[in-house]
């Protein structure tokens, strides 16, 4: 039995005795014709994608959206990893989960979802009690990169029958990385390395050899499931073969424009993560660190490959539905920030795109505005099972009949104290329900949320409109 056999076979034992308290019948297996799910989620991605027009190679992703719906607007409810991904696993906005931050280190395992929702159904839950066998391979809640990898961090062991935690070279190799701030403190700063070691001994790589192996059990046993893989890269340490960062060349890396407002970085709390690390860098580094983040984009997008090519091979496409998203955006110097916590589009919009089989939309875009929360509704919807009543967001599956469909008119986001809500037009920003500033941004005009408006009279009715917005989601979360 490998060390991975024997991890796997342990954390499904230790998951049957811990939910011994919760044991209710077996219940009966789906219909034949049921759908299975293969849920990927990468880490700190945002859509510096080819497939999205970025000059970063993934071209598994963009095969994937080929034979699916992009969404070209969908957005997180929170832009970090803990409260996220609590948030989209539960179908719940991210002030009904109360999991508003990572975990504190005086508090290592908490907030979890479970201390407000004890009796929640989360999403691979609600697959598990209709007969699938629900699994996870990585991160799909929480996980502190790099320190948690091959541990089971803070996941939900009542959503899983099975749980695997890969940990390959990229975790052993911490005394060559180059960061930038504190030393050591790998998942909070700017790092990178081009590892000698190939895929199949990178923490990802190893995700997706254990997803194959699984698919094809399921495909022998004729298991219907619901199989959750979380690739933890691209987020920092941003380590990769040495062969994907020769992909890239940094001299040829463009560095994002900043404005007069990001310069002097007002409103102030629109930029309070900015002297993190843009004051360390100076171009040379900036440059190093883009190229180092899309290498670790296109690692992730072959290990993608990989197990979309199973799928295939095992004749599973055809009855799966294949769902490809991440916990939020990231910042690469776009208006001085780096990484995540911030209400700008690039911090909030996230890739999607989804993959269900015989729906009319499969090679669209669709500009219908998304949000992670609607992931739930979405997919109970698609496999025909009733969710829980209390869950929030919407279902997506009109937009994979028909992508020029619209089924929401805003997507919101929250941080700290600071609101966002992105309509068709605008995107609208409130700190301390404006106390510490407001900004609005036309992004038809300005995609690059270059002017804000908040200001302008000739855009007060919109401001006020979507002010009003915003105070009725702050009260009821709607």
């Amino acid at each position: 039995m490998s060390a991975m056999t024997r991890r796997w076979f342990f954390v499904a034992i230790l998951a049957a005795c811990a939910s011994s308290a919760y044991a209710q019948p077996v219940p009966p297996p789906p219909p034949p014709n049921a759908p299975n799910v293969l849920l990927i989620v990468a880490d700190d991605l945002n859509v510096d994608l080819g497939v999205y027009g970025a000059p970063v190679r993934t071209p598994n992703i963009d095969a994937l959206a080929a034979r699916g719906v992009r969404f070209d607007r969908a957005y997180s409810q929170f832009p970090l990893c803990s409260p996220s991904r609590s948030s989209f696993l539960t179908g719940r906005r991210p002030n009904s989960t109360g999991v508003l931050a990572n975990p504190a280190p005086a508090l290592p395992m908490s907030p979890h979802l479970r201390e407000k929702l004890p009796a929640a159904v989360t999403l691979p839950q609600l697959f598990k009690n209709n007969g699938y066998v629900a699994a996870r391979i990585g991160k799909l809640y929480h996980y502190g990169v790099p320190g948690d990898i091959g541990t089971s961090s803070l996941d939900d062991y009542r959503s899983w029958d099975l749980a695997i935690n890969p940990r390959g070279h990229d975790r052993e190799a911490h005394d060559r990385i180059t960061t930038i701030g504190q030393p050591g403190n790998f998942g909070a700063t700017l790092s990178w390395l081009a590892d000698e070691r190939p895929d199949a001994e990178q923490t990802d790589g190893i995700a997706a050899l254990e997803a194959v192996r699984l698919l094809e059990r399921f495909a022998k046993e004729r298991r219907h499931f619901f199989l959750g893989v979380g690739f933890y890269r691209p987020h920092t340490p941003f380590v990769a073969p040495k062969p994907y960062f020769d992909q890239y060349d940094a001299n040829r890396v463009t560095l994002p424009r900043l404005s007069d407002d990001d310069r002097a970085r007002v409103p102030a709390a629109a930029y309070a993560s900015a002297r993190a690390v843009e004051d360390r860098l100076d171009d040379a580094r900036k440059r190093e660190a883009i190229r180092a983040y899309r290498a670790s984009t296109s690692l992730m997008d072959a290990q993608v490959g990989v197990v979309l090519k199973a799928l295939d091979r095992l004749g599973l496409a055809d009855r799966t539905i294949v769902i490809f998203t991440s916990d939020h955006g990231y910042h690469l110097g776009d208006h001085g920030l780096w990484q995540k916590t911030s209400l700008f589009e690039k911090s909030t919009r996230v890739p999607l795109v989804i993959a269900a089989p015989d729906k009319a939309g499969k090679g669209r875009v669709t500009a219908g505005l998304a949000e992670l929360v609607d992931l739930y509704r979405t997919l109970a919807d698609l496999a025909g099972l009733t969710p829980p009543a209390e869950i929030e967001g919407t279902s997506l599956r009109p937009l994979l009949d028909d992508p020029s469909r619209s089924v929401k008119p805003y997507a919101f986001t929250q941080i700290r104290n600071g609101y966002a809500v992105r309509s068709d037009t605008y995107r609208y920003i409130e700190w301390d329900a404006g106390n510490a500033g407001a900004q609005l941004f036309d992004m038809t005009r300005d995609p690059e949320e270059t002017r804000n408006l908040a200001a302008d009279p000739a855009h007060a009715a919109a401001r006020a409109e979507l002010s009003k917005v915003l105070a009725a989601y702050r009260t009821t979360g709607k």
